[in-house]
């Protein structure tokens, strides 16, 4: 099943720990004291089609 989504994401891989995991500490911080209602989007470009 991996291999099937991994075959429509256009950067061909899924994402990394490293490439997640900031967002999550972002939204954790007070940096993001001021974001409400947002979508972050970290698809390798599968919702793009």
């Amino acid at each position: 099943m991996i291999e099937t989504f991994v075959k429509q994401v256009p950067m061909g891989r899924t994402g990394q720990p490293d490439e997640i995991g900031p967002l999550a500490i972002y939204l954790a911080s007070p940096a993001s004291s001021y974001v409400t209602g947002a979508t972050f989007v970290i698809d390798g470009g599968y919702t793009l089609w």
